[in-house]
C-alpha cells in the first residue's frame, strides 16, 4: 500500500484506528486535558458572573457617590443610639456641604433603624430610613406607586411612608398598599408610596426589605426616645454630578468637616468618607487576580495534561518502530509519518477537550444553582477551551512525531 501523499481524512481514520486499538491508554492520557479543560470553563465562568455582579452592584450603589458617617462607624439598629459623642454629624454640616461645595449634585442626611412593620393582623420586622429628599435619587430608587413625600411632609415631620417592594407584599398581599394606615413601632403612619423592586443587593441582601420615612420624622418620632442630639444624623450621603472629580470632591468635603468639627492638624477625624467607586475598583482588582490565579491553576492542569499526551507518544513510538519502518518501505516519507502520529496526540487531545467541554459547562451550571458564586458562560471562552486542546495536542505531540519521522527504515525494519 502506498502511503505516500495521503489525504488528511486518511491521516484522521488511521489516527482514529491506532487509538482505538489501545483506547483505555488514549483515554487515561487524555484526562489531564479533560480536567484542565473542565476547570478553565468552570473558572472563567465564575469569574466573569462575579465580575457581573460587582457591575451590578456598582450601578445599585452608584459609582458617583460618597457616604460620609460618624468616626465611630456603628449604627445603632433603631432600639440604642448611645452617647452623643457618637453622633459628630449633624444636618448642618450636610447643609454646609450642599452650599459651599460646587462638585455635589445631590446630598441627603439620614438616620435609620429597625422596627415591627404592623397593618390589621400581619406584621413584618423590617429596616426604616429617614432621609432628605435627594436620598431617592443619590440611591437610584423610584416609585412604583403613589406621589412619594411632597415639600410639607419633609418640613413638617409628617406621617407618612414609602414602602419597599417586600414589605409590601407582605403586609398587603394582593391588597392596595396607598392611602392605608399602618403602624412601624408604636407610631401610625399612612402609605404614600410603593417603590420600584431592586431585588438582591451585591451582597445578598433583600434591598426591597424597607420603609422610608422624612428625616424629620425619623427624628420626631422614630429616634427621640435614644437621647438623639439636636441636629444629629448618622449618615450624610453625596452624589457627585462629575465621576471624574469624586476624589476631589472627597478631599473638599474632608478638609471642610475638620474645619467644622474644628479638628486640629494631626488629629484623627470624627467622622469618615467611604469612596464607594474606590472600594468597588479594589474589589474588581481583587477579583481579576483570582481569575488569573484559577486561571493558571487549570492552565498548569492543562500542562500536566500534554506532558502526558507527550509520554505516551514516545512510548507509542518505542512499540510501534517496526511499523514505523514498514510504513516507510512501502512509500511513506518523514512527513507522511510526522502527521500520522501529530493526528493521533490531537485527536487525543481533542476528545479530551470535547468531554472537558461538556463537563465544564455543566460543573459551572452545577455552581450556578447549587452554590453561592455567580456564573456566566460565554461562548468566547468554550471555543478558547477547544482551541487550547487542539494546540496542547500540537505543542506536545510535535517531538514523538519528529522523533518518529527521523527514524532509520532500515534499522525500525530489524526490531523484532
Amino acid at each position: 500500500m502506498n502511503v505516500q501523499g495521503m489525504s488528511l481524512a486518511e491521516v484522521l481514520r488511521t489516527a482514529a484506528f491506532a487509538l482505538r486499538g489501545n483506547w483505555l491508554r488514549s483515554a487515561l492520557t487524555s484526562l489531564g486535558v479533560i480536567i484542565g479543560i473542565a476547570a478553565v470553563i468552570v473558572m472563567v465562568s465564575v469569574g466573569q458572573g462575579t465580575q457581573r455582579e460587582i457591575d451590578r452592584l456598582v450601578s445599585g450603589l452608584g459609582s458617583q457617590r460618597l457616604d460620609i458617617n460618624p468616626g465611630a462607624g456603628r449604627g445603632f439598629g433603631g432600639v440604642r443610639i448611645g452617647g452623643s459623642n457618637f453622633f459628630t454629624l449633624t444636618e448642618d454640616d450636610a447643609d454646609a456641604i450642599r452650599r459651599e461645595i460646587p462638585g455635589v449634585q445631590y446630598i441627603s442626611a439620614s438616620l435609620r433603624g429597625g422596627s415591627q412593620v404592623v397593618y390589621a393582623e400581619n406584621n413584618w420586622s423590617s429596616s426604616w430610613q429617614g432621609v432628605q429628599p435627594d436620598w431617592f435619587a443619590i440611591n437610584g430608587w423610584e416609585l412604583a406607586a403613589g406621589d412619594g413625600f411632597d415639600t410639607r411632609d419633609y418640613g413638617s415631620g409628617a406621617k407618612s411612608v414609602i414602602l419597599g417592594e417586600t414589605v409590601r407584599r407582605e403586609l398587603f398581599g394582593d391588597e392596595e398598599a396607598l392611602g392605608q394606615n399602618l403602624r412601624i413601632g408604636r407610631v401610625p403612619f399612612t402609605v404614600v408610596g410603593v417603590l420600584k423592586s431592586k431585588g438582591q443587593g451585591g451582597f445578598g441582601q433583600d434591598q426591597d426589605d424597607l420603609v422610608v420615612i422624612p428625616l424629620q420624622t425619623a427624628r420626631r418620632r422614630m429616634a427621640s426616645s435614644a437621647s438623639l442630639p439636636p441636629g444629629a444624623v448618622q449618615q450624610v450621603s453625596v452624589g457627585v454630578a462629575d465621576p471624574d472629580a469624586l476624589s476631589t470632591v472627597q478631599a473638599e468635603i474632608e478638609a471642610l468637616l475638620r474645619q467644622r468639627h474644628k479638628i486640629q492638624p494631626g488629629e484623627e477625624d470624627d467622622f469618615s468618607v467611604r469612596n464607594l467607586a474606590e472600594i468597588v475598583s479594589a474589589r474588581t482588582q481583587t477579583t481579576k487576580l483570582m481569575s488569573l490565579l484559577l486561571g493558571a491553576v487549570a492552565g498548569i492542569s492543562l500542562i500536566v495534561g500534554g506532558i502526558g499526551i507527550m509520554n505516551i507518544m514516545l512510548v507509542s513510538v518505542t512499540e510501534r518502530i517496526r511499523e514505523i519502518g514498514l510504513r516507510m518501505a512501502v512509500g511513506a516519507g518523514p512527513r507522511d509519518i510526522r502527521r500520522q502520529f501529530l493526528a493521533e496526540a490531537i485527536l487525543i487531545s481533542l476528545i479530551g477537550g470535547v468531554i472537558g467541554i461538556a463537563l465544564g459547562i455543566g460543573g459551572a451550571l452545577l455552581v450556578g444553582k447549587f452554590g453561592s458564586l455567580p456564573v456566566e458562560l460565554n461562548g468566547k471562552v468554550i471555543g478558547l477551551a477547544a482551541g487550547f486542546s487542539i494546540a496542547t495536542g500540537l505543542f506536545f505531540g510535535y517531538y514523538p512525531a519528529s522523533k518518529a519521522a527521523k527514524l532509520d527504515p532500515i534499522e525500525a525494519l530489524r526490531q523484532q
